[in-house]
């Protein structure tokens, strides 16, 4: 889970009061979050950075894209405060200013929703961009699309600040965007920028700036790899022909997208009173909130938010020209008699609506029906469960009174879970590794690169990103992005998992059927029909279950060296070896062979 490290000093001050470590720790229970130390410094904080022998707070400075000043030992007199988050939903909360405004409303204090209307555009409303405009290249849409930024002005950034704004744009990188793979963020002095920007695809060889921490111009080439940050990054571009390059009107270059900012007008320093902060990725929803929350919370640190206008040329989901910050989120429904039976307690009307305020969401009650506005950082409401428990924290634990179950059951482990296990002590013994994958996917690794159609892919109705879309339906897939991921490791590898397979059918519940599946792999030069038989033979002999292999034509396998499983008279896998295309697409340069079984359709 997200631990962060806070100033203490400005943390209280953005919360409007002090109090106490075991009442922060109460309070903190909105956040879902616990206070994990408040007795150290910046010198002693190994997540912010470490204090180089000069007196300076380096690492976090050379990990964020958008900065390049330090900032000295003496603005961290005070403590800082450790605060573990038990949720990963809410990356508004990874920031100082996004706690301090959760603790604050929920305790009472004014929402300031109304002053972040202010700068936010929405579907009706596009708020004025005064010729502030990023274009952004048609050729970009299958590299990295999508961007969005503003303008903050204010009085000068004071060292506490800067080092606040370090951090939450690397832990919004590094976490929520996935080590910069969906979303990257930068700063740059906007004082210097001549708008408009241009949002370019440009050939490597083209490139050549002064990147952040060198005092010479580099080419593309050479940021990639000299650049510590080039290095480090650098995978996200290899398969591309064309690499993001933001630039002013003039052409100064504002950063390698996303890699790093230019010398010049990346370079933000204690002091400065115009920032452009800037956001791009893969997904539009995660760059918008990225930005409508740090829009926030400078908000709330005083500075004057100033729109900018994206100019896209191809579609997105809201248009072609968006106005950021933008407010794109849905209303949600959540209705009374849900509330109170999931909550186990008839709420009155009154109770919960102020619950829901306290927790910064607005609502309108019509009919029994709660129709909730989220606030424009977040998008963590999915269904309305998650409405539930917004209830639920904005009216705190403790006014639910605990109650003793009435009932009384012994339980066993289920025989499917018996012969899960058994399965596994089994392949372990047969020189196999388990592994653990997610359930969800893209439907470019479960069917384009599987040489499979989409056809009984269950897809979600309202995910957070295209990577997360549809529910697996087998776990080769996921086996294989072990295998791309492992090429540097010695061979033989040989791992596997089982764990949940789903897939459209009309002979389920709901038109979908949940089952157990074991896959496994093997990937060597040696790996050979006959040894992925062999294992499929020890284990059904194992657990003492005759079988037959019949012909099979599955387009993941090379055609006559495949085979389907047949136990008790009906199919329950497939093994064979993975056919060429298929490891092409998935850039797998070793012969693999793999199988799959029903476990489930094992038992008798």
């Amino acid at each position: 889970m997200p631990k962060i490290s806070i100033h203490e000093a400005l943390f209280f001050e953005l919360l409007g009061e002090r109090c106490d470590d075991d009442t922060l720790e109460r309070r903190l229970r909105s956040a879902k979050a616990e206070l994990e130390c408040s007795s150290f410094s910046v010198r002693e904080d190994k997540e912010g950075g470490s204090l180089s022998p000069g007196g300076e707070v380096c690492d976090p400075v050379q990990r964020t894209r958008g900065q390049a000043s330090c900032v000295r030992e003496g603005a961290f007199d005070a403590r800082l405060l450790k605060i573990e988050l038990n949720d990963t939903n809410r990356p508004d909360l990874w920031s100082t200013a996004g706690l301090a405004r959760l603790l604050r409303v929920h305790a009472g204090g004014a929402s300031r929703a109304a002053q972040y209307r202010a700068f936010l555009s929405d579907r009706c409303t596009v708020r004025d961009s005064y010729g502030r405009c990023v274009v952004v290249d048609a050729r970009l849409q299958t590299i990295r699309p999508f961007i969005a930024g503003f303008v903050a002005r204010g009085t000068g950034l004071s060292e506490v600040r800067l080092w606040d704004l370090i951090q939450t744009q690397e832990r919004l990188a590094s976490n929520f965007g996935r080590r910069r793979c969906t979303l990257s963020l930068g700063c740059y002095r906007a004082q210097d920028i001549c708008w408009p920007l241009a949002y370019r695809a440009v050939l490597l060889a083209e490139v050549s700036f002064t990147p952040l921490g060198m005092s010479m111009p580099l080419s593309g080439e050479q940021i990639l790899t000299q650049h510590p940050k080039g290095r480090e990054y650098g995978h996200l571009l290899k398969d591309y022909s064309f690499v993001p390059l933001l630039v002013d009107a003039r052409g100064e270059v504002l950063s390698l997208i996303p890699i790093t900012n230019s010398a010049s007008l990346g370079a933000v320093v204690t002091g400065d009173t115009e920032l452009f902060i800037e956001c791009s990725g893969t997904d539009m929803c995660a760059v918008l909130v990225a930005v409508n929350s740090l829009a926030c919370d400078l908000s709330d640190m005083g500075m004057q938010i100033e729109p900018v206008q994206i100019t896209y040329s191809f579609d997105t989901p809201w248009g072609r020209s968006v106005t950021t910050p933008f407010y794109f989120q849905e209303k949600r429904e959540v209705a009374h008699e849900q509330i109170d039976r999931l909550l186990g307690m008839p709420l009155p009307v009154a109770d919960i609506t102020e619950a829901f305020a306290r927790m910064d969401c607005a609502v309108q009650v019509k009919q029994g029906t709660y129709v909730v506005e989220p606030a424009a950082y977040r998008n963590d409401f999915l269904h309305a469960v998650d409405l539930i428990e917004e209830v639920m924290l904005g009216r705190t634990l403790d006014r639910f009174s605990p109650q003793v179950p009435c009932s009384f059951t012994v339980g066993r482990l289920s025989d499917l879970t018996l012969l899960t296990r058994k399965i596994k002590h089994l392949l372990v013994g047969f020189g196999y590794q388990e592994m653990i994958f997610h359930y969800l996917g893209s439907a470019r690794e479960f069917c384009t690169r599987m040489r499979c159609t989409a056809d009984d892919l269950i897809e979600i109705e309202n995910p957070l990103t295209e990577s997360y879309r549809f529910v697996r339906r087998s776990i080769i897939p996921c086996l294989l992005s072990a295998e791309l991921k492992s090429a540097h490791a010695l061979y033989p590898h040989r791992i596997f998992e089982i764990g949940k397979v789903a897939f459209c059918s009309p002979h389920g519940e709901h038109g979908t059927c949940t089952q157990q599946s074991l896959g496994f792999l093997n990937a060597s030069q040696e790996a050979s029909y006959n040894e992925v038989a062999s294992l499929v033979s020890g284990l059904l002999y194992c657990l003492k279950l005759p079988y037959q292999v019949e012909e099979a034509q599955d387009p993941r396998f090379v055609l006559g060296r495949q085979a389907s499983i047949c136990v008790h008279g009906s199919r329950v896998g497939i093994f064979g070896e993975i056919h060429p295309q298929v490891l092409s697409n998935w850039d797998i340069r070793m012969p693999c062979f793999a199988g799959e079984l029903d476990v489930g359709a094992l038992l008798p």
